[in-house]
């Protein structure tokens, strides 16, 4: 797709990939219905490019606000691109969570997801081409230590991407399974970051998270994974499952301690 022809609705433009996201849409010649639950960061890049940009505050864990935004969507003219990057993540043992935080964070990251995507199908197939753009993870696709609600939320995130797109095959509808790697956002916690440098684990910036999401989206990809070795540990993950065990094993010692203390 064109980036010039794009009508967008972005969840999560507030985050560190979304604005790095919304800047280069804009630069390419898209338009964007930004949708969040908190205006503030969305108003200052509504007021930076108000030609292409409107924002609409909802709470997309809401009937009502899943509501508010379909007639938002039909108000900005149709839409032929929904890119779902709105998520949240937490990195704690699973026995350290609070049953709330887990519900939340399932509720936002794939059930709020789906019933948004389910609502807005209709407009996206009155357009002659549209896409459909699903944030994943490498965790979508390998279990890691620390992060079980968010993998979960991620492996199903993924199973839904790959079952809509087989349910869209005989549509001008296309969905991209999106998965970055760790990334130098607000969304990971300095414990996370600080765990990262001492496993020696990569972290990318959201400017380059964007440019390689939008190149995937003018190619019209099914799936993009980003970073090595994570690609290579998502195909051994399959392939090779023990393999993977074993090696995270030995990081275990060093994610329980950074996970157990929140203040490293």
């Amino acid at each position: 797709m064109k980036l010039a022809d794009c009508r967008a609705l972005l969840t999560g433009a507030s985050g560190g990939i979304g604005q790095a996201l919304v800047e280069q849409l804009v630069a390419g010649g898209a338009h964007l219905l930004l949708v969040g639950r908190q205006p503030g960061a969305l108003d200052s890049l509504a007021l930076r490019f108000p030609e292409q940009i409107e924002v609409f505050q909802a709470d997309l864990c809401e009937r009502s606000g899943r509501t508010a935004v379909v007639a938002a969507a039909q108000r900005f003219g149709g839409l032929n691109t929904l890119i779902n990057a709105a998520g949240v993540n937490r990195f704690s043992l699973l026995e350290q969570h609070d049953e709330e935080d887990i519900a939340d964070l399932i509720g936002l990251n794939v059930t709020a997801t789906l019933q948004l995507t389910h609502r807005l199908l209709p407009l996206l197939r009155q357009q002659e081409r549209a896409l459909v753009v699903n944030f994943g993870s490498t965790f979508g696709s390998i279990g890691y230590p620390g992060f079980a609600a968010y993998c979960a939320s991620k492996f199903a995130l993924r199973g839904f991407s790959e079952a809509l797109r087989r349910e869209l095959a005989d549509s001008q509808i296309k969905v991209l399974y999106f998965a970055p790697r760790a990334t130098r956002t607000a969304m990971n916690a300095a414990n996370v970051v600080a765990m990262n440098d001492e496993l020696k684990v990569s972290m990318d910036d959201p400017h380059s998270v964007a440019t390689q999401l939008l190149a995937a989206i003018r190619r019209e990809r099914e799936e993009a994974y980003l970073g090595w070795p994570e690609k290579l540990f998502v195909r051994l993950n399959t392939l090779l499952p023990r393999v993977v065990d074993q090696a995270l094993r030995k990081q275990l010692p060093v994610i329980q301690r950074f996970a157990r203390d929140k203040h490293p």
